[in-house]
C-alpha cells in the first residue's frame, strides 16, 4: 500500500470532523456510482455516522439488489449536513436535482476519476488514471483501516467491473485485477454480481435492443454507428430509461466501427448524447467537450440544447472530423 495522499487526510479529517453526512452521485447513475455511493455509506454508518444516500434519479432496477436495506432515501425538507461526498459525478451539474437541494452543508467533497472534472467540491480527490471511481473508494477505506464487508464487497466490485466493461476496457489496469481479487477475498458474491448484472435483464430491455439492431445506422465508411432512442421507443417496449445502459456498446462492437453514438430525446429540445470510441487516436471527451459535456478518452457523453436533427448533424461532424484527424 503506497503512503497515504495528503488528500485523503484532508478528506478523513472532514469526515471525522462531521455528523450528519450524504453521499449523493449524478443523474441516471450507473454501477460505478451506486457502488460508489453504497460501499461508502456503509463504512461510514459502521463508523456511526447519520448518513443520507440520495441521487436525483432511482437505483436502476438492475442494481437494486445492491441495495436490500433501502439506503436510498432523499432528505427531509430543510434538511442540512455538515458534509457532502459526491461520487462519480464530473461537475456540480451532473448532480442535478440533488445538487441544488444539498447547497446547505459545511464541505463537499468530489471523488471522481473522470478526465473532464471541474474540481467543484471544497475537497477534491480527481485521479484520471483511475477506471473507476470504485478503486478510489476501496482505496479510502484501505487507508482509512475501515472494515469491508461482503456487502461493501459486492458494491466496489459492482463498481470497478462495470465502468471496465467487466475488465475489458483498455482503462483496465493490473491493480483493477488485485482489487477486483481483494474484494471476492473480502465475500464478494461473484455469482450473484454478475448474474444480476451481466445475465438478467427484463424483456423490455430485450425489445429496446431489438429496436436498435433493427434501426441503427453506419456512416462514414462504416466507421460511425449511430441510433436513436425517442419517447415513443420507450412506450412501445414498455421500458425505461435505465434499461438503455450498455445498448450501445452492441453497436460498439461491430467490426468497422471505431466511434458508437446513441441519441435519446430527453426533452422535446434537449437530446442525450453517449460516445464511446475503440481507437486511441479518437478522444470522445473531446468531442463532448464541444458540447458541454465530457467523460473519458473512450466513454463520454452530453446533453445537447436543439432539435433532434440539428443535434445530430453537429454530432456526427464533429464525429467526421475527428476520425479524419486520425488518420
Amino acid at each position: 500500500m503506497k503512503p497515504r495522499p495528503k488528500i485523503v487526510d484532508r478528506i478523513l479529517e472532514a469526515i471525522k470532523a462531521s455528523q450528519t453526512i450524504c453521499v449523493v452521485g449524478h443523474v441516471r447513475p450507473d454501477g460505478d456510482c451506486v457502488g460508489s455511493q453504497l460501499a461508502l455509506a456503509l463504512a461510514l454508518r459502521a463508523e456511526g455516522k447519520q448518513v443520507t444516500v440520495w441521487n436525483e434519479d432511482s437505483t436502476p432496477t438492475k442494481l437494486k439488489f445492491l441495495d436490500p436495506e433501502n439506503l436510498w432515501s432523499p432528505p427531509q425538507s430543510g434538511q442540512t449536513f455538515d458534509c457532502v461526498v459526491a461520487t462519480d459525478a464530473a461537475n456540480y451539474e451532473r448532480l442535478g436535482r440533488a445538487g441544488d437541494c444539498l447547497k446547505e452543508r459545511r464541505v463537499l467533497i468530489n471523488i471522481d476519476h473522470h478526465a473532464s472534472n471541474t474540481r467543484f467540491g471544497d475537497i477534491n480527490w480527481v485521479s484520471r488514471r483511475e477506471p473507476s471511481t470504485g478503486e478510489l473508494i476501496h482505496r479510502l477505506l484501505k487507508y482509512a483501516g475501515w472494515s469491508i464487508t461482503p456487502h461493501m464487497a459486492d458494491c466496489l466490485f459492482a463498481a470497478v467491473s462495470t465502468d471496465t466493461g467487466s475488465f475489458q476496457y483498455a482503462s483496465t489496469r493490473p491493480s483493477t485485477f488485485a482489487v477486483a481479487g481483494e474484494l471476492v477475498k473480502r465475500g464478494a458474491n461473484l455469482g450473484r454480481v454478475c448474474h444480476e448484472i451481466y445475465q438478467s435483464y427484463p424483456l423490455a430491455r430485450v425489445r429496446l435492443l431489438r429496436h436498435v439492431y433493427m434501426n441503427f445506422r453506419l456512416v462514414h465508411g462504416d466507421r460511425t454507428a449511430y441510433f436513436w432512442l425517442k419517447p415513443r421507443d420507450f412506450a412501445r417496449t414498455g421500458s425505461q430509461h435505465a434499461d438503455t445502459e450498455g445498448l450501445i456498446d452492441h453497436i460498439r462492437a461491430i467490426e468497422p466501427v471505431v466511434v458508437a453514438c446513441a441519441f435519446e430525446e430527453v426533452e422535446p429540445a434537449v437530446v442525450r448524447v453517449s460516445l464511446r470510441s475503440k481507437s486511441a487516436r479518437v478522444d470522445v471527451n473531446r468531442i463532448a467537450a464541444l458540447f458541454g459535456g465530457g467523460g473519458h478518452a473512450a466513454a463520454a457523453g452530453a446533453r445537447i440544447a436543439g432539435r433532434p436533427l440539428g443535434v445530430q448533424r453537429r454530432v456526427l461532424n464533429a464525429i467526421k472530423k475527428a476520425l479524419n484527424s486520425a488518420v
